[in-house]
């Protein structure tokens, strides 16, 4: 099994900042893609950002720009660095990682993002 914790979340205004942190332990074998995805009350769970296991980042347009995707593999940690907050960016995030070899994938528990106007 494979445990995410979340942590960094928190209320800020417009156009501030926060990092988002993700930290993978448990039976994490082989290579790892790891993303951040965020989910508001009746949408679906949405990508923000992800990382593969060779560092390459993918961002939607809504974020690029403004979010940077970061991770530490010696830690099994993955970051999210979030600049230029706008309202619409409030959500619950979560943190994502699939494993290569097995195509399983795990969710973390969540961590609410408020960007008031």
């Amino acid at each position: 099994q494979v445990q995410l914790v979340e942590s960094g979340g928190g209320l800020v205004q417009a156009g501030g900042s926060l990092t988002l942190s993700c930290a993978a332990s448990g039976s994490i074998f082989g290579p790892s893609n790891m993303g951040w995805y965020r989910q508001t009350p009746g949408k679906q769970r949405e990508l923000v950002a992800a990382a593969s296991s060779g560092g390459t980042a993918t961002y939607p347009d809504s974020v690029k720009g403004r979010f940077t995707i970061s991770r530490d593999n010696a830690k099994n940690t993955v970051y999210l660095h979030m600049n230029s907050l706008k309202p619409e960016d409030t959500a619950v995030y979560y943190c994502n990682l699939r494993l290569i070899y097995t195509q399983n994938y795990y969710w973390g528990q969540g961590t609410q993002v408020t960007v008031s106007s």
